[in-house]
């Protein structure tokens, strides 16, 4: 089931469970909160309201009470010595949507608890695997092939001692030539 409803001058289409972000509403986290300007109605028969459908509602859990990123607004007038900087941040409300009800039926007043996931038994499954493939390869190599970066760094044989051999003196840097009248 969806509903199309309006709040702060915008329409949102929601269905159960959905996050999303309006113009800031009264409440504090944990609160439900309703919207009762429910345009349209879906589902197995959709209800188109003229404006509104009568006796639908919206029903919502205040998730967090925010502000929006900084946005500057800065405006020049050229050769003026005018200039205005000023930021702004925009207040928003974040909501789960909790029910959408029809035939005038008010909604539960307290947040449905959610459920907790479990943590997913395939990274241990594959860490286990990684370990015993390490534990079957020869020397202690990893299944995986090396780098090539790698390959190479160990491949260098290691730099000979020169034998009698001096190194030279790094060469001294040259100055800029001299700013002014070129010499004829």
């Amino acid at each position: 089931m969806f509903a199309v409803f309006k709040t702060g001058g915008k329409q949102y289409r929601v269905a159960a469970e959905d996050v999303l972000k309006v113009d800031k509403v009264k409440g504090e986290p944990g609160e439900i909160v309703e919207f009762g300007e429910v345009l349209v109605v879906g589902g197995d028969a959709v209800t188109l309201g003229a404006p509104t459908v009568a006796g639908a509602t919206v029903a919502a859990e205040v998730l967090d009470q925010s502000r929006g990123a900084k946005i500057i607004a800065f405006k020049k007038r050229r050769r003026k010595n005018s200039r205005r900087k000023r930021g702004h941040r925009q207040e928003f409300t974040l909501l789960r949507i909790t029910e959408i009800l029809t035939d005038g039926k008010k909604p539960s007043k307290t947040a449905t608890p959610r459920p907790k996931r479990a943590p997913a038994p395939a990274p241990a499954a594959e860490a286990s695997a990684d370990s015993a493939a390490e534990a079957a390869s020869p020397a202690g190599e990893t299944a995986a092939a090396p780098h090539k970066t790698q390959a190479r760094k160990t491949e260098k044989p290691k730099a000979k001692a020169s034998a009698g051999k001096t190194k030279k003196p790094p060469a001294k840097a040259k100055s800029p030539p001299p700013k002014g009248k070129k010499k004829k």
